[in-house]
């Protein structure tokens, strides 16, 4: 809890404070709540933080949509298999416009219905941005590439974009997924969804890398002390702003010497 509310102009201060800087392009994973009492809430953030970025940056979010996916592995809560058919049948295909985003906090699903928002193709990890890079960033989400390099995540590290934790924890780091995709032999999975096609609604199969954020909090402990780590308050929120491209490097070589040998 902060002494005085958090409105658009101090949490804008904050954020350049932080690091954030006018051009940057940023992806945000977020938690409201973390901000203390924010006059405005979640449009306010949003205002604050196209307002840093300026003009010429971008702001992304993860949208994602992992609901859209095949019955047989839902555990939280599972349903009867008798159902599995029907829900194949019957679930919406997605739809960057108005399939709504789980899980990921409300900021999120603020800027994926922002005017002027772009948001990626992809059935169940999909992302959305607000800014000049939008549609570029957005562009060639491919199906059998969730989180890999033909996403979001790749083409934020190509044009050295940033991350925010914006009072959430390495646990929330989609960008450390980047960094699976590129240690040998990665373990594979079959995920399904339902999708819209040239020919109608279709239920698609696919194999992509089985990614899992198991051991981000760990990974997080051990990049988090690095020199590319910049840490700061917004708000009431304990932030971390940092570079994809550091984040995925430390990854890449944290993961194949530390992952399955606890």
């Amino acid at each position: 809890m902060t002494d005085e509310p958090a409105i658009r102009p101090s949490i804008a201060a904050d954020l350049r404070r932080l690091g954030l800087g006018a051009g940057d392009a940023v992806l945000v994973h977020s938690s409201l709540r973390s901000l203390g009492w924010v006059c405005g809430g979640a449009v306010t953030v949003v205002q604050a933080l196209l307002d840093t970025v300026g003009p010429d940056g971008t702001v992304v979010v993860p949208t994602q949509t992992m609901g859209n996916s095949d019955p047989r592995h839902w555990t939280n809560p599972p349903v009867p298999e008798s159902w599995w058919p029907v829900i194949r049948e019957h679930m919406p295909a997605f739809d960057p416009a108005i399939t709504p985003s789980g899980g990921v906090g409300v900021i999120p699903e603020v800027v994926r219905t922002w005017p002027g928002a772009v948001r990626s193709a992809h059935p169940h990890t999909s992302f959305a941005a607000l800014g000049s890079a939008a549609g570029t960033l957005m562009a060639g989400h491919r199906l059998d590439c969730q989180l890999g390099e033909e996403s979001p995540l790749a083409a934020l590290e190509r044009v050295d974009g940033k991350v925010l934790l914006l009072g959430v924890g390495y646990d929330r780091c989609t960008a450390f997924h980047l960094a699976e995709y590129r240690v040998r032999h990665p373990a594979l999975f079959e995920f399904s969804a339902a999708v819209h096609t040239p020919s109608g609604r279709s239920w698609v199969t696919y194999i992509d890398v089985a990614t899992s954020s198991d051991d981000f909090a760990d990974l997080g402990a051990a990049f988090d002390p690095t020199s590319a780590v910049r840490r700061g308050r917004v708000g009431a929120a304990d932030c971390r702003l940092f570079s994809v491209r550091e984040a995925v490097a430390f990854a890449t070589t944290w993961l194949p010497h530390h992952r399955g040998t606890a």
